[in-house]
């Protein structure tokens, strides 16, 4: 496959007709300002707005009934088919873009696979996953703990061969004393090899039929086996082999030679240990690539495992390596199965993935995904394969190819794959044809979704068009299109406010990239370059390999330019800064600053750490685990690294480790950190009770050592929480008007908690009051004041919590438990069912379950149980319910 794979062009060489730089000389006198002429073509550029990509997942129209045969499937099929079953579990929840239950997922494959090919497959997918993530494993070692999936599979190479190839030792003695043992001796080149005529004759039938058949080699003692492609080296390891049953000593040159021996005389045990041993060979991603071309050529499967292990421990890069994707792109079906055995579908989707996260429109991703298409067997399988190929047909503009492939998804079932032919018809000129499509699908859908909405207005203009952009947010708030195409409309009218209001509202609960950067472009467009400093820094700080304006510029070459127009902070000022933005819990801002800061020498390993801190706040946990591994790796001292560390295995659920490594970081020195750490770890490990009061030691200990306002007052807000969890509300109000005091607003939660339970609700809807007035993010401060007033204000804040972040889950909930207690059945199902449509929420389903039971409905409860045990097979009460609802089915 010569020229495989084009260079990279340099995509920097384009900014000569793109040059940002001229985007930033309004101030210069270079181009019209914006509140007094219409838009420049080049500012008009900024706010492009592209069209949604067609997504290359799994997009069931009904995630929850998939999700529902799954789990069902998962229990009562075969052990070998759990495996295939996780792994389309996880491409559902990839679609739903659920992370975490994606890995989950991963990892129940990994734990339920059935041969060694799967286990290799998954564990390789695992360890790609969290890529970045080896401190991990490094920080548990040092607790004396394994993270098992580091670990390569251990393929099963060593095998006790000599009983099955021997005999018994009784038999060995019949032959003996029957005389029927007799020397042969066979003759390779000048070389004469003596052998034991009956134990080669055991090694295979073809040999025993020449050595004791009716062939004219049965009445010689000397055969000729000059013309068999093996050395004299060769057959005396052959000879050795038939007496002991072992390849001890021998080369890899001969271990070849005699594969190839064995296969072509059908020495199945010859051949299966020779295949074992040569695996044992494999220590380099070139032994693997020569000798997966024997293994392949031999039917050595054993080989050819461990050759894909050694390819699959070096993802992504071995990617990068033509001869090894030649391998894997050429492969048929027959070699496939010498390769990966069952396992090819699994093998192709990480290959795929991964490709597709470097270039989808390069040649490997279309060859690979080709191979996933010939190695799916059931229709899900082929819905997603078809569909993928479809979605890189159409970036590579080849349209003909695309088409069809969307095509037979659609016709297997998968209804999302009408966006991809939508837009090739439009493409082709037809873009009522394109509306039309969608059309149907709405029209003949019992609930239609978002997508199906912002789809059809791609293909449609005024009126409609904004109609289909909010019918697409109403049913799914979390696109994001919908919130930029009316941001975008507004700015080019130049309604200012209304542009930031709506582009804000998606950036309130979702931290979307794509969206900062239109910010980014809305305040450069109004010479705000400090706000697009700080958006542009955020983006840095979530990517820092980000590329903007549709990936024709570094994101960290515009900061460079727009850093130019801006004052530069000292240190003081940063300081000052970061207090005010976390102090009004502005998480945004707060990052820009602790960005700015971290280009000086000083304090990175705990502004690495703050950093951590608000991506957490933020839902970005990656980029949160990034942060605190450079907070470890810029550790100025040991006992600062060892807090760090245990941050880390906490917040990777390993708690007993991270205790573990604060009470190390303790001995060496005291610090703020460390006794905060350790509290923390010990009230999330601990059920005891008894522990709260070594807690609130452990707080008092961390107030009195040296820190900032911002980690104190956290410290009097965990302080005090701990005082109302034992009843003691008097020393928590101190604890919170301390940190008042210093302004660590978020204190007004627990004041008004305490106020609550002292029976005054009005003090406890006023102090959530304030902090609504000084919260830059507040959508959980309205949730929580709904607490604290009667039914028509709580109805009323808890539809602020939904408009502010449609994706907190208990709003519905409870409008959903009104809606029941009135009576109001099928509108209290519609109202969960609202929320469900675009988020796998297990209360979410858990409460629809028991409305469905509630009303007799067994079928709706049985399938919503099982969804939900696909979100948390663990749950008690869910588990209880489903055994409850399953005993009513017919």
């Amino acid at each position: 496959m010569k020229g495989f794979f084009p260079s990279e062009s340099c995509k920097e060489s384009q900014l000569s007709s793109f040059n940002p730089q001229s985007w930033l000389q309004v101030e210069r006198g270079k181009l019209s300002k914006f509140g007094s002429h219409p838009f420049d073509s080049s500012i008009e550029s900024l706010i492009k707005i592209p069209e949604p990509p067609v997504l290359p997942f799994f997009k069931p129209v009904d995630y929850v009934q998939v999700l529902a045969e799954i789990h069902e499937e998962l229990e009562s099929c075969p052990k070998n088919d759990r495996s295939n079953l996780y792994l389309l579990q996880y491409e559902v929840f990839r679609g739903l873009g659920e992370v975490k239950l994606m890995r989950r997922s991963l990892r129940s494959a990994w734990q339920k696979a059935n041969s060694v090919h799967e286990k290799i497959v998954f564990g390789a997918w695992l360890k790609y996953e969290k890529q970045g993530e080896e401190v991990i494993a490094d920080s548990l070692a040092t607790c004396g703990k394994c993270a098992e999936e580091f670990g390569p599979v251990d393929i099963p190479v060593q095998l006790d061969l000599d009983a099955s190839l021997l005999g018994s030792q009784e038999t060995l003695l019949l032959v003996t004393s029957d005389h029927v043992l007799k020397n042969v001796t066979f003759r390779i080149g000048d070389n004469r090899i003596v052998c034991d005529r009956q134990r080669i004759a055991r090694l295979s039938a073809p040999f025993n039929a020449m050595l004791n058949g009716c062939f004219s080699e049965s009445l010689r003692d000397d055969i000729d086996l000059s013309e068999n492609n093996i050395s004299a080296s060769g057959f005396i390891a052959v000879s050795r082999f038939s007496t002991t049953g072992n390849l001890n000593e021998v080369s890899s040159n001969i271990l070849l030679e005699i594969l190839v021996f064995a296969n072509k005389f059908c020495c199945e045990k010859l051949k299966d240990a020779c295949d074992r041993k040569l695996a044992l060979l494999i220590t380099s991603r070139d032994d693997a690539v020569e000798l997966m071309e024997y293994a392949l050529e031999e039917n050595a499967p054993v080989l050819a495992a461990s050759c894909l292990q050694q390819f699959l421990r070096e993802l992504p890069n071995c990617l990068d390596d033509d001869r090894v994707v030649e391998i894997f792109v050429s492969a048929n079906k027959q070699e496939r199965q010498i390769m990966v055995g069952s396992a090819a579908f699994p093998l192709y989707c990480l290959l795929s993935e991964v490709a597709m996260s470097v270039d989808s429109h390069s040649d490997k991703t279309a060859y690979f995904l080709e191979q996933l298409v010939n190695s799916a067997e059931c229709d899900r399988q082929k819905m997603l394969a078809f569909h993928q190929l479809g979605c890189v047909r159409l970036l590579r503009k080849e349209y003909d190819e695309a088409e069809c492939l969307f095509e037979t998804a659609l016709n297997l079932g998968h209804t999302y794959s009408v966006s991809g032919l939508a837009r090739l018809v439009y493409i082709r000129g037809h873009q009522d044809l394109a509306y039309d499509k969608l059309s149907l699908v709405i029209s003949s859908s019992l609930h239609p979704l978002g997508w199906m909405y912002q789809e059809r207005s791609l293909y449609c203009e005024g009126s409609q068009k904004v109609e289909d952009l909010e019918k697409a947010t109403e049913l799914d708030p979390t696109l994001t299109y919908p919130y930029m195409f009316r941001a975008a409309s507004l700015m080019r009218n130049q309604n200012v406010q209304a542009a930031l209001g709506e582009i804000n509202r998606v950036l309130g609960f979702k931290l979307a990239l794509e969206c900062l950067e239109l910010r980014f472009c809305f305040y450069l467009a109004l010479e705000d370059y400090r706000a697009a400093l700080c958006d542009i820094q955020a983006i840095l700080t979530l990517s820092p390999d980000y590329r903007m304006f549709e990936g024709r510029v570094a994101a960290s070459q515009l900061r460079i330019l727009v850093r130019e127009h801006v004052e530069n902070w000292t240190a003081a000022d940063c300081w000052l800064q970061l207090y005010d933005r976390w102090s009004s819990v502005d998480d945004i801002g707060s990052l820009s600053v602790i960005y700015q800061m971290l280009e000086s020498d000083a304090l990175k390993g705990v502004l690495y750490f703050r950093q951590s801190l608000l991506l957490l706040r933020l839902n970005c946990p990656k980029a949160a685990m990034r942060s605190l591994q450079l907070a470890r790796q810029h550790a100025s001292t040991v006992h600062e690294r060892l807090v760090y560390e245990g941050w880390i295995l906490y917040d990777t659920g390993h708690c007993e480790e991270g205790l573990q490594k604060a009470e190390e970081s303790i001995r060496i020195k005291r610090s703020f950190e460390a006794f905060f750490l350790k509290a923390y770890a010990l009230a999330d490990s601990s059920l005891d009770v008894s522990c709260s009061s070594t807690v609130i030691s452990l707080l008092e200990d961390a107030l009195k050592c040296p820190s900032d306002r911002l980690r104190k007052g956290q410290a009097l807000n965990n302080l005090g929480s701990v005082y109302v969890d034992c009843g003691k509300l008097d020393s928590a109000a101190d604890c919170y008007i301390n940190a008042l005091k210093i302004r660590h607003t978020r204190a007004h939660q627990g004041l008004a908690r305490v106020h609550y339970l002292r029976n005054d609700k009005a003090a406890a809807y006023e102090e959530m009051t304030k902090l609504i007035e000084k919260a830059r993010n507040n959508a959980s401060a309205y949730e929580k004041r709904s607490e604290y007033c009667d039914r028509d204000l709580t109805k009323v804040d808890l539809e602020m919590v939904t408009k502010l972040d449609p994706l907190r889950v208990y709003p519905y909930r409870y409008r959903a438990a009104v809606l029941m207690d009135s009576q109001k059945e099928k509108e209290a199902i519609e109202e969960l069912s609202r929320a469900i449509a675009f988020k796998a929420d297990l209360h979410l389903l858990h409460l629809r379950a028991a409305f469905h039971e509630h009303i007799g409905d067994v079928t709706g409860a049985l399938r919503d149980c099982r969804a939900a045990l696909s979100v948390d097979p663990n749950h008690q009460e869910m588990l209880e319910l489903h055994s409850r609802v399953n005993s009513h089915e017919p």
